[in-house]
């Protein structure tokens, strides 16, 4: 399973709902009594169900860095350390099991859903993005193209399927389970960046001049086609493309706007 730093889930999943939870319909959060967020890192999702929800929410994830920096947010939602594979609850004991960007970091999603319905006695949902999909506007021209560059060369080096998004249908036929598959919804998760600019905004800008992002990826891309020389021009273009973004921003003339693509997948046992 691939692992991720506090900040990397706060940056990617910061505002995450905050436009519309209508994709999250099909999950009847107003009727459950007991929910289970598996993967639930810093609690992001974990904090909308329980307000959607009179029931009672547990978070569960694999890294106590994670738990203790949930527990750290209001409302405190209950945590438990725990293995998506191996979860450490009874039969039953869920009327809900629902995961967030989980199952495209694991490297057979078809297995943990099976374990989602073990401890379901009726729904289990996956929120899972297509990150082949991500579309990218920005107001310097050569961004949209570099990302995209960057993009395919990371997710050919990644050994999970990252672009899972909807075709998660696939993984829940798969499982040893039998689900009846009731619905799939998508929901774009869209950041912007625009003056005034934020800390965060500031700080990614720097390191798009730097390479540093880049260079985070490095080990990644080269697992996939991307040559040690094709990694080299990528890079080097990419530096000048953070410096007319820093030179943009000077001017507060710069402007970005993502969109990541979710698809909400819902199945009953």
């Amino acid at each position: 399973m691939r692992e991720f730093s506090e900040d990397y889930l706060h940056r990617t999943r910061e505002g995450m709902w905050d436009d519309s939870r209508a994709a999250l319909e099909p999950l009847a959060l107003e009727s459950r009594n007991r929910i289970l967020d598996v993967g639930c890192g810093t609690g992001e999702l974990s904090r909308v169900l329980a307000a959607e929800s009179p029931g009672e929410v547990v978070g569960c994830d694999a890294d106590p860095e994670l738990l203790r920096a949930a527990a750290a947010h209001e409302p405190a939602i209950p945590t438990v350390a725990g293995d998506a594979h191996r979860l450490p609850f009874s039969d039953d004991a869920f009327d809900l099991v629902v995961c967030q960007a989980l199952l495209i970091n694991l490297p057979d999603p078809a297995a943990a859903l099976s374990e989602f319905a073990r401890v379901s006695r009726d729904l289990v949902a996956a929120v899972e993005p297509d990150n082949g999909a991500v579309e990218v506007d920005s107001s310097v021209g050569a961004e949209d193209a570099l990302e995209q560059r960057a993009r395919d060369a990371y997710l050919d080096g990644i050994p999970t399927d990252v672009s899972l998004g909807a075709d998660a249908r696939e993984a829940f036929a798969a499982a040893e389970t039998e689900f009846e598959l009731l619905e799939t919804r998508r929901y774009d998760h869209v950041r912007t960046v625009e003056p005034p600019y934020s800390e965060g905004a500031v700080t990614a800008a720097r390191r798009k001049a730097t390479g540093a992002g880049l260079a985070d990826d490095r080990e990644t891309m080269l697992e996939g086609r991307l040559t040690a020389a094709e990694y080299d021009d990528l890079r080097s273009e990419w530096r000048a493309m953070g410096r007319d973004v820093i030179e943009q921003m000077e001017e507060r003339a710069y402007r970005r706007r993502e969109a990541v693509p979710f698809f909400v997948t819902v199945g009953r046992v």
